[in-house]
């Protein structure tokens, strides 16, 4: 779809300085733009790209102040990264809307499908499976028995979704993950009997994961996301973990089984998590952190491995990077010690 710079501006509430009729189909960097995008200048290290870039339209700050000849045509808006942030969000809601059911796709008797739902080529709908209004369901996903999916969800091509699982609604689900898929416990006393996992999973609404993450099903009860959570890509929640709403986990998380994680934490990347541990509201774990214990005080920050109060690990670091140096001095001293004892 192509777009004028008036019908922008219009958008945005903005004025335009040059062609008001130009014409953009797609957005571009404007390092990096070409004829026919539309690009924005916010950070003021790129300002000399505005004169060289050839972006048919760019986005700027109503303060924005020329210092030679702009090729671009311009909309002033009171901040440029909002505004552009705001493009491409109704960039992306035309880019996804999608609608219809493809002849190649299967959708069992007994499952139930709102109106406006899209699903793709070689999408399997289960039995007595429940799909809300306007959900998305790309090619090649899998919606096992009685999996309830909410409103507006979209599941992107691969997706898996196990039986008896729970979507909320407006929940993104990207590419290759697994829902519902068993938790990890074995009888080890009897020789390493698989114990069965009869339990599900359960998504709030708003929940977004990303590609290629693995979210067990429980052994008993439900693996819970709650509201507003987000896994980045490469996640692993294993059984009966509850994460609650609004915590964020960055990529190569692990949580292992039936541990509760707080609202509003915040998890940096390869962070680890053993079984059975509480994590309070509000924490904030550093990158390749592993945590053995409970966390009960909320609002806290904790880095290294095992992980503990950010504030003692960078004293105790200090003395890591000088463990040569406190070595040497501890051999030295030995030395001079057996040197006076022989005497």
């Amino acid at each position: 779809m192509k777009f004028t710079a008036s019908q922008i501006a219009e958008v945005l509430n903005g004025t335009i300085e040059g062609n008001e009729n130009v014409e953009v189909h797609n957005v571009s960097r404007i390092e990096g733009g070409e004829p026919g995008t539309i690009s924005f200048l916010a950070n003021p290290k790129y300002t000399p790209f505005i004169y060289t870039t050839n972006a048919s339209i760019v986005i700027v700050n109503e303060d924005f102040e020329a210092t030679e000849p702009i090729q671009s045509t311009l909309i002033r808006v009171k901040n440029a990264e909002n505004a552009f942030a705001q493009l491409l969000e109704m960039y992306n809601q035309i880019k996804l809307a999608k609608s219809g059911i493809a002849e190649q796709s299967f959708i069992a008797k007994s499952a139930s499908v709102g109106e406006n739902v899209y699903v793709g080529e070689y999408a399997v709908i289960a039995d007595n499976a429940k799909i809300g209004n306007n959900v998305k369901i790309y090619p090649q996903v899998y919606v096992g028995e009685n999996v309830t999916i909410g409103d507006n969800t979209v599941l992107f091509a691969g997706v898996k979704i196990y039986s008896d699982c729970v979507l909320g609604k407006d929940c993104i689900i990207h590419s290759g993950t697994v829902l519902g898929s068993d938790g990890f416990r074995f009888a080890l006393h009897d020789g390493g009997k698989k114990i069965p996992q009869i339990g599900n999973v359960v998504l709030g609404d708003n929940v977004e994961i990303g590609s290629n993450c693995s979210i067990d099903r429980a052994t008993l009860g439900s693996t819970i996301l709650g509201d507003g959570v987000k896994l980045d890509n490469l996640v692993h929640i294993a059984h009966n973990v509850e994460i609650q709403e609004k915590s964020y986990l960055a990529a190569h998380n692990v949580v292992a089984g039936s541990t509760v994680i707080g609202k509003n934490c915040m998890f940096s990347g390869q962070v680890g998590v053993i079984d059975h541990l509480k994590i309070a509201d509000n924490t904030i774990l550093a990158a390749q952190s592993g945590v053995s214990k409970s966390i009960r005080k909320p609002g806290t920050v904790h880095m290294g491995s095992p992980a503990m109060d950010a504030s003692k690990y960078r004293k105790s670091f200090v003395h890591f990077r000088n463990l040569d140096s406190l070595v040497d001095r501890v051999n030295q001293l030995e030395k001079m010690l057996a040197e006076l004892k022989s005497q």
